[in-house]
């Protein structure tokens, strides 16, 4: 999948996301009954604006201003008609935060429509140049036929599996300095030995910049990717050098891992 085409499916997800919040919000503005916290739906919503904006964004600060009835002026909302008489604060941070999260709705459709696309390092996402094959290994396999994947997949990292779930993650680099380098036999030494855990993951409409910090923070070269928190790919450096290679206009293929 290119990365056009990948930048336009996430925001296609990202518009239904927002429509979907807003038709969880529609109970408070009417006062139904719910069993929804308020204080929940505000935490997420913010959440998701800050991932689909970026946290300094001024619908986060909008929207934090909303939940006190005082965001009407900080990203040109339309102004609501007021009632002559006492204000209802409460109703009118309602009525606030349903105009930022249209506002955020109407920006998202904008940019959909235009298919304009933000420029640099700072509007791609962790989506746009990550690997979507999840390839993985039994803990309990020799490194042996770990490295035999590494080299029949050409990537650089396999996912550890235990038959329910992955527990760790395993690179070349592990089965060098883990491995050959302390003279375990890789025909009898196993893929638990070795691995590095516990899984470092990120998201993947999170912005590529985040997986960069990540990665020197954890001192690592593979992340695994999410989707609400389930695994759907890996991203490597070779795929972060192909992103700068790219933005450089470099027509340049990477070579090596994956």
């Amino acid at each position: 999948m290119n990365e056009r085409r990948s930048r336009s499916l996430l925001i296609d997800r990202d518009v239904e996301r927002l429509k979907q919040q807003l038709a969880r919000f529609q109970p408070f503005l009417s006062r139904k009954t719910t069993s929804a916290s308020l204080e929940d739906f505000d935490q997420t919503t913010q959440r998701l604006i800050s991932r689909i904006f970026g946290s300094s964004s001024e619908f986060v600060e909008a929207y934090e201003y909303a939940k006190v009835g005082e965001a009407g002026s900080l990203v040109n909302l339309p102004e609501e008609a007021q009632e002559h008489g006492a204000r209802d604060v409460y109703r009118e941070s309602l009525q606030q935060r349903r105009q930022v999260l249209e506002s955020c709705l109407s920006k998202l459709t904008a940019l959909r429509s235009s298919r304009v696309q933000p420029t640099g390092i700072a509007g791609i996402r962790v989506a746009d140049y990550m690997s979507h094959d999840v390839r993985s290994v039994h803990k309990d396999a020799t490194l042996q036929e770990a490295a035999r994947l590494l080299s029949k997949w050409k990537v650089g990292s396999l996912l550890v599996d235990d038959d329910r779930r992955y527990i760790g993650i395993i690179t070349d680099t592990d089965l060098s300095r883990k491995g050959t380098a302390k003279g375990l036999d890789p025909s009898t030494s196993t893929v638990k030995t070795c691995m590095s855990k516990p899984v470092i993951s990120i998201e993947d409409d999170e912005p590529l910049a985040a997986a960069i910090a990540l990665m020197k923070q954890k001192t690592i070269r593979h992340l695994a990717v999410t989707e609400d928190g389930t695994i759907i790919g890996v991203l490597s450096v070779s795929d972060l050098l192909r992103a700068y290679s790219e933005l450089a206009g470099l027509d340049v293929e990477m070579a090596g891992e994956e």
